[in-house]
Order: structure tokens, then sequence, then C-alpha cells
């Protein structure tokens, strides 16, 4: 569900306000592709904040143009959030795909009289938008920005700066490259960030290779002794309390990628990453194969995402929530191990 490009060249045809916005808890396609997107705007004359509806991990306030992002507090600087929103004549959301994905922020944008830019990569896209670039069968949000900008005949305006968050949106949503997703078209996209000079080692080393000693413990402490396999559905899961994560000091992004070790271990089809986070249970799954942990996440948690990695949310206590992951399971069982489910005899 795309716009011609047409209705982006005749919008941004002459200086607008803009507010970028994105996901909750951003990850590096979602802060890559807003900041990326916001340089190239800037290039073109036009006044550009991004908004973000939480903080995001440190290892991603390398990129270019971090240090302007505007991170919404409720107690801190809601009217200063809702002023911009307000005021703004572009709104571009970027890597989500319904309001609900924002928090609060998303009424502001709901409310607000400013012409919406929906560019996003997930499934099932709410219809909020005026103008829509959506495109589930892309690697990344990233991607889209770069063939926005393309199309638009401003691939010149591409800088190293801008290059290289589009390659950590890229880079991540990809796997470092392993996931089906990476099509020829991202190899193509990666080889014409590289005419401009990115650095491709220090974009990955910035990520994956600046963790503090305690998230390492951190780690440890997880595959060790909070790690659970169940090989009877092929699946595999983590559950951290708040308790657990106190302990270690947890910062923003020290849980992003527990559950990609999950589902690493030989056999397993379906992983799941269970977070206690007080007001309610976060939860992230992943799959490989056929199973589709975005059709489950959206039938039992209230979630969405990609057919292999999707987000859930609950609202029951950590065991509870985790009671009932594992209480679904037998229902899935012959697409998680090809094994129809045993069904016991009626009685005499």
């Amino acid at each position: 569900m795309s716009t011609p490009i047409s209705s982006l060249q005749a919008l941004f045809a002459q200086p607008r306000q803009v507010v970028i916005t994105t996901h909750h808890k951003p990850d590096a396609d979602a802060l890559g592709s807003s900041l990326a997107w916001a340089g190239y705007l800037k290039q073109k004359g036009h006044h550009v904040t991004v908004v973000t509806p939480s903080d995001y991990p440190a290892f991603l306030n390398w990129m270019e143009g971090n240090d302007e992002v505007v991170v919404y507090e409720r107690r801190q600087n809601d009217r200063q959030v809702q002023d911009l929103i307000r005021r703004a004549e572009v709104i571009c959301c970027l890597d989500f795909s319904c309001l609900g994905r924002i928090n609060e922020l998303g009424e502001y944008v709901r409310q607000a009289p400013a012409t919406k830019v929906l560019i996003d990569h997930h499934q099932q896209p709410e219809d909020f938008a005026d103008i829509s670039f959506s495109r589930p069968e892309a690697a990344a949000t990233a991607e889209l920005i770069f063939e926005i900008i393309r199309d638009l005949g401003d691939q010149a305006l591409i800088t190293k700066g801008v290059g290289e968050a589009l390659y950590a949106g890229i880079m991540t949503d990809t796997g470092s490259f392993r996931h089906p997703s990476t099509s020829r078209n991202v190899h193509l996209i990666i080889a014409e960030l590289l005419k401009v000079g990115i650095d491709l080692s220090a974009v990955h080393r910035r990520i994956y290779d600046s963790h503090s000693e305690i998230r390492l413990r951190f780690l440890g402490f997880v595959l060790k002794d909070k790690l659970v396999v169940n090989r009877e559905f092929n699946t595999a899961y983590i559950a951290i309390s708040q308790e657990e994560l106190r302990a270690y000091d947890s910062k923003t992004g020290d849980t992003e990628g527990l559950v990609n070790y999950a589902l690493s271990i030989e056999g397993i089809v379906f992983a799941a990453v269970f977070i206690d986070r007080g007001v309610a249970v976060k939860i992230s799954f992943r799959s490989v194969g056929d199973f589709s942990v975005s059709d489950f996440s959206r039938r039992h948690f209230d979630g969405g995402g990609h057919h292999n990695a999707a987000g859930g949310i609950s609202y029951l206590p950590l065991d509870a929530t985790v009671d009932r992951f594992l209480g679904l399971l037998p229902e899935y069982k012959e697409q998680l191990t090809g094994e129809p489910l045993a069904v016991a005899p009626p009685a005499a």
C-alpha cells in the first residue's frame, strides 16, 4: 500500500515545519531511518524535529542528529511536544504501523491538523495517514527511506552521516544480513551507501561492541539461569522480572537481542522473551520457517510485526503471562513440530 512518489514531491515543494516520530523504545532502524530522513529534509530547507516517545539505547547516540532529538517525557516536556505536533505542517511516522506504538503521542498525532506520512514495513498498517509508503516485504524502514530519497531524485544528498544511519537500520533489521528479508535490493543499496564512504565496521562496532561490563554479566545470568528450552514444542523462552532487571542495573537496550539467543539453539522454531516492566509485560517473539509469530502475537498478545519477528504485551503478572504462553503451545504443536497433537480417546 504505497502512494505515488509525486505526492511527496508536491508536499515538500516548499519549506515545511516537519515532525518525525517513531515507535516506543526505538531500535537502530527506527532511529536510523528517522535521523536519516531528517538529515535529508534539512538539506532541502525544511525545519525538522525528531520526537521519540521514549528513550533509546545509548549505543545509538553516535548517529548524526542525535543531539537534536526531543525525547518525550510526560512530566517534563509534554507541553513542548504537544506544541511541536500541533504546529507541524507535516508529521512523518516511521517504522510503526499503528498509532498505539507511540503511546501518548498517538492521540496527539491523530488530532493534529498536519499532513501525516507513514513510511513503514510492518504488516497490517492502521489507516491513519494521508500519504503512505507501506511495504511489509521490505527488510527495514531504512531501506524504504533510501528508495524514497533516490526516487525523489536526491540520492546525491545522502551524506556519510545519512548513509551510516541508514546502514545501521538495514544491518540490524536483517540480523547482519542473515534474515530471509535480505534481498538483492538490500545488497544493492549497501553498495550505493559504500560510495559515500560509510564505515561499515565502525557502525557494527558502535552497535554490537559497546556494552558495559554489567550488561555482559546480565547476559551471562540470563543464559545460565533464565533460559528454558521446551523440546516438546521446539520452543525456548526467557522471562525476566523487575527485581532481576534492577539487580543488574538494566538500562534501555540491555534486553535487546536476548530473544535471538533463544532462537539460535539447534532445533528451536519458536522463541520468546518476557520482560516485566511493571505496568505490563513486554514480549518479543521470533521464529524460523513458516511459523508466523506476527499472527500468534496479534491473536493472543495484542501485538504484531513481521512473519518471523514480532512483539506483544500482557497485563497479567509475569508468571501468569508465561503460563498463558505455555498453555497455548499445544494448539500449535503441528506447526512447530510437524506432529499433530495427540487426542485422548473418549472415555468408555
